[in-house]
């Protein structure tokens, strides 16, 4: 880490409007002998909200690719080390030696203003200061049960190292960083039960798009459809230069593929609840020994079974976050216009459209909307274009051909 300095930040607000006075009338009447002396102006905030403003020290490197300011760390106390898990209010960190550490996170932290849901997530790079003599590692082989028994050294979280290859959607107005410091993500899309979405594996692909990650479609259940039926994803996507991989946990179809895919890389697994995401890692290493669950019958929808993002080392020398199911998926950070570019078959159209700042909506002359009409782009990619550009999310149950 490098040299510090100090920085003005912004802490978050946590108190509503200023108080106005209203009891003038009040007071003269009760008093009428002190009219000299009321004042005659009235000092009101900026914005209307009692500003909250400290300085800081940080290091020079303290902006991330996320745009985050990252307070400075004790170097000569605290110890780096990788979130694995996030439990509540708990952080589980690794630090080099194995040993794993239940965090709390600094105040500071937690009290800067900023857009995200939480200061820390599964795969951040952290200094967090112990508190206690650490106990060795092999007491418990398995992270759920060093949860439940809660026998771990305890420590507080100072900083975060800036981020590199992130995945994040907008959730209730914030952007929920779901696992950070990753190579790619693999996003497990269920061909049946729950039913394929197309719209969705498109969002999917912006979303990779959006943090520099490298995205891997893999096709689940493949044993419970007629697979010629769905050979055309296959064309579309790897036309594209996706990665497409049709997978079976209970055929083994695929399997040795998505290891080889796995192998020497940091991934995170994404998907819907009930897609077979902790069955396909439980498939690519027997010994995972994760909880997996039925599809509903009723609503054909998965139940939460992973109820947190998880950092897993794979006997193939690679690092999987395995995450809780998603419902839906909206960019966090993007404006409309910059939607085009998430889609790789728009590129060499886009000077041919007649105006610069083309929305391929409505524009006449547009070179999308032209090769749409030819085929040429696939009409599915283009509606789910209009969808992200409208913040809409379609949810067809199936796309039929």
């Amino acid at each position: 880490m490098s040299k510090n300095k100090k920085t003005r930040v912004d802490f978050i607000k946590n108190r509503g409007k200023a108080p106005r006075g209203n009891d003038f009338t009040r007071d003269f009447k009760t008093d009428s002998e002190k009219i000299d002396v009321l004042s005659g102006t009235e000092q009101v905030r900026a914005k209307g909200d009692i500003s909250r403003k400290r300085t800081i020290i940080t290091n020079d490197n303290g902006l991330s690719q996320d745009g985050e300011i990252r307070p400075a760390a004790d170097l000569i106390n605290a110890m780096p080390g990788r979130v694995i898990q996030i439990t509540g209010l708990t952080v589980l960190v690794q630090v080099a030696n194995g040993v794993i550490y239940r965090c709390t996170v600094r105040r500071l932290l937690k009290t800067l203003a900023t857009d995200a849901r939480s200061a820390v997530t599964t795969g951040d790079k952290v200094w967090m200061i112990p508190e206690q003599i650490p106990l060795t590692q092999d007491i418990v082989p398995k992270l759920d049960a060093v949860i439940e028994n809660a026998i771990l050294p305890v420590g507080v979280v100072q900083t975060v190292e800036p981020r590199t290859g992130i995945l994040t959607r907008k959730s209730k107005h914030k952007e929920h960083v779901i696992v950070a410091n990753v190579d790619q993500v693999m996003f497990v899309i269920s061909l049946s039960q729950p039913e394929l979405k197309v719209h969705l594996v498109d969002r999917y692909i912006a979303g990779a798009l959006e943090g520099y990650l490298e995205p891997v479609l893999c096709f689940n259940k493949v044993d419970l459809i007629n697979e010629d039926q769905y050979q055309y994803l296959v064309g579309l996507y790897s036309q594209l230069g996706y990665k497409v991989i049709f997978t079976s946990t209970r055929t083994g179809v695929g399997i040795d593929e998505v290891r080889h895919v796995l192998s020497n890389k940091q991934s995170v697994i994404c998907g819907q609840s009930g897609v077979g995401k902790s069955s396909l890692l439980n498939a690519v290493q027997p010994n995972l020994g994760l909880r997996v669950n039925a599809v509903s019958e009723v609503n054909q929808k998965g139940k939460h079974t992973t109820t947190s993002a998880k950092l897993i080392p794979l006997e193939c020398k690679g690092w999987v976050v395995d995450t809780p199911g998603i419902r839906s998926f909206e960019l966090s950070n993007q404006m409309p216009s910059e939607v085009e570019n998430f889609f790789r078959e728009f590129r060499q159209m886009l000077p041919y459209c007649e105006f610069a700042d083309c929305t391929h909506t409505h524009e006449k002359g547009c070179a999308i909307k032209r090769q749409v009409f030819r085929r040429a782009i696939s009409p599915d990619r283009y509606l789910s274009y209009l969808g992200m550009i409208k913040k809409e999310d379609p949810h067809e149950s199936r796309h039929e051909r």
